[in-house]
């Protein structure tokens, strides 16, 4: 019987410290694993913004289709500028413009093209990867709109996001539960999201 008793203890006081350990460490193993998924989410979602700001830029708008956004990136081209000679102190003196300059032939200006993808992203980017969350098959999703300030000026603007929910399934579910409950009590996104089309934020992140 004591010998029973001895083994019941020794086995209690094994779960107890087991269960002490896992309750320090498994915390630690949510915030390690979610800082790299954080990473991950973030990376691709500055590379959607720089990709819609660029298309901006020659379009006059966003675009809320990921399908427009990647042929943009796949075909899209920038004009670039080639610039051969500058304007002396003596011709900016004398009010010499670089326009009027280029048409004497005193400098050249060239423009020509280069590819989007090659500019705005790294060597072996994937266009059509930029839809989708890492690690997951799941789109971000993504929205454009305008807003219109209080004097009277119209702003165009996008956002792209995903939940906590999905880019960190998998993981543990009290761990999320946490967080979406706790950005829903400081309204905010419970998520990571870029940009917003409820107001005008410069396109920043809700992690900047």
């Amino acid at each position: 019987m004591k010998i029973t008793f001895k083994i019941l203890l020794v086995a209690c006081i094994a779960v107890m410290g087991y269960l002490c350990t896992k309750s320090i460490l498994d915390p630690i193993e949510f915030k390690e694993e979610k800082d790299r998924r954080d990473l991950a989410v973030k990376t691709r979602l500055i590379e959607i913004r720089k990709a819609q700001m660029e298309y901006r830029n020659i379009n006059g708008k966003y675009t809320a289709s990921f399908d427009t956004l990647i042929t943009f990136i796949k075909e899209g081209k920038l004009p670039m500028i080639l610039k051969e000679g500058i304007l002396t102190d003596q011709q900016l003196e004398e009010g010499l413009t670089e326009k009027e300059a280029v048409k004497k032939g005193l400098i050249k200006r060239d423009t020509t093209y280069v590819n989007i993808i090659d500019t705005l992203f790294a060597p072996g980017f994937v266009a059509d990867s930029i839809q989708f969350v890492p690690g997951t098959s799941t789109r971000f999703e993504m929205a454009t709109g305008a807003i219109e300030t209080a004097s009277g000026l119209v702003i165009q603007v996008f956002e792209a996001k995903t939940p906590f929910s999905v880019y960190l399934q998998g993981l543990d579910k009290q761990e999320i539960y946490n967080l979406i409950d706790y950005a829903t009590k400081v309204d905010k996104y419970p998520g990571m999201q870029v940009g917003s089309v409820k107001e005008a934020n410069n396109n920043a992140g809700n992690w900047e």
